[in-house]
């Protein structure tokens, strides 16, 4: 790799400021000052320095966000704020993406990476990847609404969806209101909300949990991220 794109692949900039770093005698390979754009390195070998700071290369990142609600799930946006945003400069990138969406007012679990292929491969219907959420629902879920989402529910724009789990946590009487669990493999438009919509109900708060072999602990405040541990990586790919 030359080190022109090395630099540029570890946001130092565009070509033409990588160009002028290297030019400004800040570079460092293999203890010789660097003077030419071309120099061939080798990422994972190369002891490259910059400004005195040796730079370790790495291809992809992978961070597991909290959403908050009030936050759209894209990379840019001019007149609201996304989950892109929630990230400090350090670890900001350009390349980075969210994998999937949450609506603007559902919180939780959201994969951040810039590894294309595991997006795809998280996102496509063929791997039937488990997506489980919390919701707190305006009425009684019953038993028979539980046999309801476990045999797909023809939604009202006649839509049919695969079979879900529908766990009940809790009701409260004096509230109406039923704490439940659910899990799907898919990712329509708004389905949760949909799928309680189809059986007369309404969904008035909304928390992803989980999200294949990932899990949203109770120590990862809104708004916050963190960066995935080896081993979770190795289980989603």
């Amino acid at each position: 790799m030359r080190i022109d794109k090395f630099l540029t692949e570890m946001q130092f900039g565009t070509r033409s400021d990588v160009r002028k770093i290297i030019k400004q005698k800040k570079v460092i390979v293999d203890g010789e000052l660097i003077t030419s754009i071309k120099l061939q390195v080798s990422p994972s070998k190369s002891v490259i320095q910059v400004d005195g700071d040796v730079i370790h290369y790495q291809k992809y990142y992978y961070y597991l966000l909290n959403k908050p609600a009030g936050v759209l799930t894209a990379t840019k946006d001019r007149k609201q704020k996304t989950v892109m945003d929630l990230f400090n400069s350090v670890d900001y990138r350009d390349d980075l993406f969210p994998v999937g969406r949450l609506d603007k007012d559902t919180t939780g679990l959201l994969l951040i990476t810039n590894d294309g292929q595991l997006g795809h491969q998280m996102l496509s219907p063929k791997q039937h990847i488990d997506k489980v959420y919390f919701a707190k629902v305006d009425g009684q879920v019953t038993t028979d609404d539980v046999i309801k989402f476990e045999t797909g529910l023809l939604l009202k724009d006649g839509m049919q969806t695969k079979p879900a789990k529908l766990i009940v946590e809790s009701y409260n009487s004096d509230s109406n209101i039923s704490e439940v669990l659910i899990t799907i493999t898919e990712g329509k438009y708004h389905q949760i909300k949909r799928m309680f919509g189809a059986i007369g109900m309404k969904v008035i708060r909304l928390e992803r949990k989980k999200m294949a072999t990932l899990e949203l602990e109770p120590t990862l405040s809104l708004g916050r991220y963190r960066a995935l541990t080896d081993e979770e990586i190795e289980s989603i790919k």
